[in-house]
């Protein structure tokens, strides 16, 4: 009798309620192993579960649009006896939530919201039948569906902004006065802009945006609200070093890859992160220490036509030149594919935003918490420098250097942001 395997979801590392966006196969079709099963999409990336062998597609056990976890069950394998090696579950496999007996009544009767406030009616009209890009469980799903909530306007207080069960039944008590200023800190209380309806003055369209612009749109935002921003501008001569790096790129067109400036800007950040160790730094989850890195993993903001991604090129400092514009170029035609897996996205301590190739004076890029620094550069310009004799033509580079005041004063900046510059003034630094 042939044996039919259930084949599960593998280790998604910190992902969880991960989407299901393509379904590759059907009952009784024939695959072979590696053949993938369904595509998944996570926080700014995409990526293929593949068959653990070869065999016939049983029952299928996910359909798009289902969120699955580390152990959900994707599909039936008919292996036709062959033993199957499936990745193991571990401990990171999340139980379903509980719902208490009293979340489950179909009529929630009115309660008392916060003193002074209006009462809070638990069943709402109308609410969504799911809620898309949500992050919360499934048992906090079907509590909300219970009792009329929309999760879509709810602030999680769980890890990674994940909602909890217990966010959902504070929303429907009404928040205690004390939790009041709390709340307000958290930038959770700012009032949303009024609707308009545009089309009162001409034509209009509606275009959603993509999952990945969705994303980074709460990632940006909830690190805008979290982290006081300051912005420092400075700017580097990098005359010497872009006539070394044509030559480089000269030779290095012969072989099919390029060599650009931000090589040289990953080499340099490393240096600086040396010299200047509290930016390569997080600050803890009680905000009252800092956790030092001794790695340097760098992330790259790369434009993309679904948005804006950040792969991460790890060891910096243990690589050249040459092997980083090889990487880099490897790299960014994968993030253009949308073939970056999830090891691409995680684990960077700093990030360099180049708008080089567009245009541009000075810009503020935002910290990408837990980190607390950032670096943007834009395009080089020709600029009359004095020389201490004479107005002399050099090429101009001006950097943006953003980073979280509560970590980085204002003087440290100052002296980080003037460090990198001299490294990109002398190149012979970069070579030490």
């Amino acid at each position: 009798m042939a044996a039919a395997t259930e084949v599960t979801v593998p280790d998604l590392g910190d992902f969880a309620e991960v989407p299901v966006i393509e379904i590759h196969v059907a009952a009784g079709d024939v695959v072979s192993a590696e053949d993938p099963l369904i595509t998944l999409e996570s926080d700014k990336a995409t990526m293929d579960i593949p068959s653990p062998a070869a065999g016939t597609i049983g029952e299928l056990r996910v359909k798009v649009g289902d969120l699955v976890s580390l152990g959900s069950p994707i599909l039936l394998l008919d292996t036709g006896g062959t033993d199957v090696e499936l990745p193991p579950l571990g401990d990171q496999q999340e139980p379903p939530e509980e719902i208490p007996e009293a979340a489950v009544v179909p009529v929630v009767p009115v309660v008392p919201a916060a003193e002074g406030g209006p009462p809070v009616t638990a069943v709402q009209a109308g609410p969504p039948a799911d809620f898309d890009g949500v992050h919360a469980g499934p048992g906090v799903r079907r509590l909300a569906r219970e009792l009329g909530l929309d999760l879509t306007t709810l602030a999680g207080t769980g890890p990674k902004g994940r909602i909890t069960k217990d966010d959902v039944i504070a929303s429907v008590r009404g928040p205690a006065p004390a939790e009041a200023g709390a709340v307000a800190a958290t930038g959770s209380g700012i009032p949303e802009v009024p609707a308009q309806d545009f089309s009162k003055f001409g034509p209009v369209e509606t275009r959603p945006l993509s999952r990945i612009q969705r994303l980074s749109g709460l990632a940006l935002h909830r690190s805008w609200l979290n982290v006081p921003h300051v912005t420092h501008n400075d700017e580097a001569d990098i005359t010497d070093l872009d006539a070394y790096r044509r030559e480089l790129d000269t030779a290095a067109r012969a072989q099919g890859y390029r060599v650009t400036l931000l090589a040289f800007l990953l080499k340099a950040s490393v240096s600086a992160l040396r010299e200047f160790p509290k930016f390569n730094s997080s600050l803890t989850p009680e905000k009252d220490a800092l956790i030092y890195k001794s790695y340097y993993h760098l992330g790259i903001a790369v434009d993309t036509p679904e948005g804006l991604v950040v792969p991460v090129i790890r060891d910096v400092d243990r690589k050249g030149v040459t092997g980083l514009s090889r990487e880099l170029g490897a790299v960014s035609a994968k993030a253009r594919d949308g073939k970056l897996g999830l090891a691409d996205l995680q684990g960077a301590c700093f990030t360099i935003s180049s708008l080089g190739g567009i245009g541009g004076t000075s810009f503020t890029p935002i910290v990408n918490a837990p980190e607390v620094a950032i670096l943007g550069v834009v395009r080089s310009r020709t600029a009359p420098v004095w020389n201490g004799t004479a107005f002399v033509p050099r090429l101009m580079l001006p950097i943006s250097l953003s980073y979280d005041h509560r970590v980085i004063d204002g003087a440290l900046a100052a002296r980080f942001a003037r460090y990198l510059c001299h490294l990109l003034e002398d190149i012979r630094g970069l070579l030490l």
